[in-house]
């Protein structure tokens, strides 16, 4: 760990200078409750930096949570072995686009049934008043993958158990409350505030302060995203580890483990109670389990915390972007994504609408570990067999 400045606390070994100049800006907010702890995955986002942990007292920073509420990762470990599995598992990446279809796609159609009692249980925790449309929406979305980085994976442990992982978030629901609030905190928040040092840092940065109706909203609606988000990775892991026993005819789950990385909670730290927002980080408290991918057909990690207090117990929440999304399609390859992800079945008919999931887009998975060996333990490493991504 490197103290940059008394607000600001780096695990990250490489760091771009645009990333640290954005984390210099969100560590000078009058808001910050002690310093801003930048994981070894940091790198730019929108406003805060992605892999950021930003503790803060009377008041929440909407963009920093993202405009995925709740997303985050959820796997599950099988009694299943290594010889358990056909040579190939191309049909398992066929069949997720059914099973836990992504994206928008064309599967619009009727919720599943389990979206109805869920509804019904969490209606009144939502603070805005949804239109009939959006909850048509949300209904059909619960049990659905997100695109671009979320994914599914058959991964092997280093004992050869079999497990199934999986990244997604809140969908379109939890994009729509996130942006409401964040146009919200930018109309409400005094940015006389943000001209420090002589100049105007980020709107982005805007806050809702504690006591408000406004922030009060803001939290309501943000828990009801997050347990969607749980409800939405618990469905698809329900849908994917049936299929998977059902095709093999044998397996059973036997461990989850489904935790956020986009979130703020209301914490102690050091004595004092601080709302801490995790932009791309998980907790990693003594014995939280956490889940830390790499990237597409890579190692990923199953962790448990060490309760590190200088990360406010948090860790990365995976590889990071090394490259941006246009960068990586204009220097990297097909050919070369094809050439790295040889050996496992992947949808490699899509590899032009993945290439900005190139592995070579993200930051060394071993590098990120090794910079963050005092917030976790390792505990299970994973080899990605299989790769389903959603294209659209």
């Amino acid at each position: 760990m490197e103290r940059l400045s008394d607000r600001l606390y780096s695990w990250a070994s490489v760091l771009e200078p645009n990333t640290l100049q954005q984390a210099e800006a969100l560590s000078r907010l009058p808001i910050i409750a002690g310093h801003v702890a930048l994981m070894p995955d940091a790198h730019l986002g929108i406003g805060s930096t992605v892999g950021s942990v930003i503790p803060t007292r009377g008041a929440i920073i909407p963009a920093a949570i993202g405009v995925d509420i709740g997303c985050g990762m959820i796997a599950a470990r099988t009694d299943l072995r290594a010889t358990d599995l056909p040579d190939g598992l191309e049909p398992f990446v066929d069949a997720m686009q059914t099973v836990v279809p992504a994206g928008l796609g064309k599967w619009h159609a009727e919720p599943k049934p389990e979206a109805y009692p869920w509804w019904e249980q969490h209606r009144g925790s939502v603070r805005t008043q949804l239109t009939d449309r959006q909850v048509k929406t949300l209904l059909i979305q619960l049990g659905t993958m997100g695109s671009g980085n979320h994914f599914f994976e058959v991964a092997l442990d280093q004992h050869q158990a079999v497990w199934i992982l999986m990244h997604s978030g809140s969908r379109g629901i939890g994009n729509q409350l996130a942006n409401l609030h964040m146009d919200v905190a930018k109309r409400e928040c005094e940015f006389d505030f943000l001209a420090l040092r002589g100049r105007k840092e980020d709107g982005s940065l805007a806050w809702l302060e504690e006591g408000t109706a406004e922030f009060e909203a803001h939290i309501a609606d943000m828990n009801f995203a997050q347990a969607y988000a749980l409800k939405n990775r618990s469905m698809m892991m329900d849908a994917a580890v049936g299929w998977l026993a059902g095709w093999l005819g044998r397996g059973r789950e036997v461990q989850r483990v489904n935790c956020h990385h986009n979130f703020t909670a209301r914490e102690v730290h050091d004595g004092v109670e601080v709302w801490v927002t995790r932009k791309g980080a998980i907790r990693a408290g003594a014995g939280d389990l956490g889940l830390i991918p790499g990237s597409m057909g890579g190692r990923s990690y199953v962790v448990r915390g060490k309760a590190n207090p200088l990360s406010y117990e948090s860790c990365a929440h995976g590889a990071g972007r090394r490259l941006s999304r246009r960068a990586a399609r204009t220097t990297l390859t097909i050919e070369s994504l094809r050439e790295r992800m040889a050996g496992r079945a992947w949808q490699a008919g899509s590899a032009e609408a993945l290439l900005d999931e190139h592995p070579e887009a993200y930051k060394d998975i071993d590098v990120v570990m090794a910079d963050q060996a005092d917030l976790v333990d390792v505990l299970y490493e994973l080899r990605g067999i299989a790769n389903y991504k959603g294209t659209s």
